[in-house]
């Protein structure tokens, strides 16, 4: 089996870690790579759609790329126990009709004693937002850690 560090029990370090590891990865938009975090049997709920399984997550993600064209993410640790994180975020991503958005979420994350996700909940609003409006633009630069405006 394969472990993902930083390993459960977490620290504020740790948990620091693997929401920026998990951003990283996200903002890389590859299905197969992102899936690996993942146990094989995990379990999500994302807005409305329950997915079971690293396969279903791969499909899943694979799906929504490339309809959220232009996808950047930012992520920001809310609060963490030995073996659960608490995340908020905010993507941007156009539509295929050239609309952009804003989506606005939060993450509840629970991880098996090797470090990968075994179950995801996510609650998401999506807002429409003028291209001009745009402020998440690629990967996060080093150095660039910072909270999420509100609105």
């Amino acid at each position: 089996m394969s472990t993902r560090p930083p390993l459960p029990p977490f620290t504020e370090a740790g948990a620091l870690a693997k929401v920026q590891a998990a951003e990283d990865a996200w903002n890389t938009r590859d299905p197969d790579r992102v899936s690996l975090a993942y146990t094989e049997d995990s379990v999500w709920r994302n807005r409305d759609t329950f997915v079971r399984g690293r396969e279903e997550i791969r499909a899943f993600l694979a799906a929504k790329w490339s309809r959220e064209l232009d996808y950047a993410l930012r992520k920001e640790l809310w609060s963490f126990t030995e073996d659960r994180i608490a995340v908020r975020f905010q993507y941007e991503w156009r539509d295929a009709d050239g609309g952009h958005w804003r989506s606005y979420g939060n993450e509840l994350w629970e991880f098996d004693a090797h470090g990968l996700m075994r179950r995801r909940e996510a609650s998401i609003n999506d807002v429409p937002i003028r291209a001009e409006e745009r402020r998440i633009f690629g990967p996060r630069r080093p150095g660039t850690r910072g909270a999420l405006p509100l609105a």
